[in-house]
């Protein structure tokens, strides 16, 4: 999920255990019902852990692993754009890490930090597909290729500016 969507809602217990029971039919429930807990409520939230853990019979530690080993689950609620940044090896071959590194710092941020006004969370991803026209970022869900330092200036105004 790219950014937070429109009608993210609140915590809301209820709403949690819909999501989670709408989804116990189907083989291999865990990533579908973390997927759909963020999708509902922009993340997946510390309160959800212990009724996906309940619903599935594993323990909270195993739902805990699952959420931080997979980079696109939030624990936290992101900006309202996402711009993910390429990590994989092609793009670093053709200038990411510096070009990242040089955008977070001038934005004052650390990975997965959001912008103090809200509006740009900078994430990083590993392999958009865009290997051949790196470095590759991704706005809102919209790959954009060969990115520079102007381009994401471009990127980051436009979305702030939303």
């Amino acid at each position: 999920m790219s950014a937070v969507p429109a009608t993210a809602s609140r915590w809301d217990p209820a709403l949690a255990g819909e999501i989670i029971a709408a989804h116990l039919g189907l083989e291999g429930p865990g990533l579908p019902i973390l997927h759909a807990l963020q999708h509902a409520f922009g993340h997946v939230p510390a309160e959800a852990v212990p009724l996906v853990a309940e619903a599935l019979n594993i323990s909270r530690a195993e739902v805990h692993g699952v959420l931080t080993f997979y980079h696109d689950f939030r624990r936290e609620p992101a900006g309202r754009h996402v711009l993910k940044l390429c990590r994989a090896e092609a793009c670093q071959a053709t200038g990411a890490v510096p070009l990242a590194e040089d955008l977070l710092r001038r934005l004052g941020l650390q990975w997965g930090g959001t912008t103090p006004d809200g509006r740009l969370t900078v994430e990083p991803t590993f392999c958009l597909g865009l290997c051949a026209c790196g470095p590759a970022a991704m706005l809102d869900g919209e790959p954009v290729a060969r990115v520079n330092a102007a381009a994401l200036d471009v990127l980051v105004a436009e979305a702030r500016a939303r």
